[in-house]
């Protein structure tokens, strides 16, 4: 039996997949002089967040905001468009120039650091040896370690009849011939939000549905009813509550959704957005002794080893939080660890953000987690309306709100909806890790006109509120 230390294996690591963890761990290790391949199913790196989920989305959503002049709206009229008649090519131009630049980075970055790009299917053969399946044949490569980073794909049930385009999934999105005027969303989680509330910019009547009783049930309850409010305004027709029974296309290709109520929605579309998967399926994983759990997510320890030690698993395959940033992270860290290279991290809270129409954006606590803790805890807000650059942005209901420890003035957690909350964020991301308190917020300086103001503005609310 080989040891992981052996001189005949092809690679020191071998990596699966190129997302923003599969990246991390590859660049990582070559660092480490270690010798690296990396290998992606698409001819293409990047991954699902590059090809399918991240940079297009937010590259379709500033597509969104410049077209239809959203932005501007409330400072010009609500009939106000930088171009009347937009088209799915119109909003698709942005994002293959986008993703373009990135796939460019990328490619670059692995290029400089000598790490082996390999494009085909992978299949374990055994612990140390995998199969590479492409167009142009079948190939073995061995590794002394491995770095499953493969992502995860959206959840297709059986009884929703996909078709690509009148009944579709995230990854499908980009695919659309034309700009739908009815779509039906499926899924009120952050996929389904984001594009429903993008899609409804652009003017499209969009119908959500979600089985339960409000959008985005582990954000801020105060910002979700700020987020209802403002996607009504939009027009979006919230139907909350409900289950889906059934989604098939007519024979004049419209779509009926059938909910188990009895209720019936008719739309030009069906964006189906309830969950993922983690796409593990194919990767031969029962023949090294890898087991999964029915969504196909990996279990690792501290480490992000699997119950194999030299198999390591980091990103969406993973689960929770599944966010760019953090598989960023965990990819970085499997490889630091798997060639003894200890790392001391130190504990920063996680920021979490929602690129929906507004933006939301939190770190940290909110008020029901903090309510079940016992924690005596205040809040300070401010309301963009209220700062100078909220009225150059023409964001009327945007907020922020800090909640803080009324004995220790301890910032406790952030959240923030309106224009750039997912860039403010890192404000009260960084006073929290420093253990910062109101004070600072308080007495520090921030630019004019800047949203960074409402910090301040939120830190002297809070301050009035234990004053009473």
């Amino acid at each position: 039996m080989k040891t992981k230390n052996s001189s005949t294996y092809d690679y020191d690591l071998i990596v699966i997949g190129s997302g923003p963890a599969g990246q991390r761990a590859a660049v990582q290790a070559a660092k480490l002089r270690k010798k690296v391949a990396i290998i992606d199913k698409r001819e293409v790196v990047g991954g699902v967040c590059v090809n399918t989920g991240t940079i297009p989305s937010k590259s379709f959503k500033e597509a969104v905001l410049f077209l239809s002049g959203f932005r501007q709206r409330n400072m010009y009229g609500a009939g106000y468009r930088v171009k009347s008649d937009i088209t799915m090519a119109d909003l698709t131009f942005r994002c293959n120039r986008v993703m373009q630049l990135e796939i460019e980075v990328i490619k670059n970055q692995l290029n400089r650091n000598h790490v082996d790009t390999l494009y085909g299917h992978a299949c374990f053969v055994d612990p140390h040896t995998i199969e590479i399946a492409s167009h142009s044949g079948v190939v073995r490569k061995t590794a002394a370690m491995f770095v499953i980073a493969v992502g995860a794909r959206p959840y297709r049930p059986p009884n929703i009849q996909f078709n690509g385009q009148s009944i579709f999934d995230s990854d499908d999105v980009l695919n659309l011939k034309t700009l739908p005027r009815e779509m039906t969303v499926v899924g009120g989680g952050v996929i389904g939000t984001e594009y429903g509330s993008m899609f409804a910019a652009l003017g499209v009547t969009v119908t959500m549905v979600d089985a339960r009783k409000r959008l985005l049930g582990f954000v801020d309850e105060e910002l979700i009813d700020t987020f209802h409010y403002q996607m009504r305004n939009l027009g979006v027709r919230l139907r909350l509550g409900e289950e889906v029974e059934s989604c098939s296309t007519r024979e004049d290709n419209q779509v009926v959704t059938v909910l188990k109520s009895g209720k019936v929605i008719i739309s030009d579309c069906v964006l189906y957005s309830a969950g993922r998967v983690s796409a593990t399926a194919e990767l031969g994983l029962q023949s090294v002794g890898i087991s999964t759990d029915d969504r196909g997510k990996l279990s690792v320890n501290e480490h992000y080893q699997t119950s194999q030690p030299h198999i390591y698993a980091a990103g969406d395959v993973i689960g929770f939080p599944a966010l760019a940033s953090t598989s960023a992270r965990q990819g970085r860290l499997a490889a630091c660890h798997a060639f003894g290279v200890s790392e001391s991290m130190m504990e920063v809270p996680l920021p979490y953000g929602i690129y929906a129409i507004p933006e939301i954006s939190f770190v940290g606590a909110n008020e029901d987690e903090l309510t079940k803790q016992g924690i005596p805890y205040e809040t300070g807000i401010a309301r963009y309306r209220e700062i100078a650059r909220g009225q150059l942005l023409g964001d009327e209901h945007g907020m922020l709100k800090v909640l803080f420890h009324r004995k220790t003035e301890e910032i406790l957690g952030v959240h923030i909806i309106g224009e750039y909350a997912t860039e403010l964020i890192h404000i009260g991301q960084a006073v929290m890790a420093l253990k910062g308190g109101l004070t600072y917020l308080r007495d520090a300086v921030f630019n004019y006109p800047t949203l960074a103001e409402c910090y301040k503005v939120a830190a002297l609310d809070g301050y009035n509120k234990l004053r009473k």
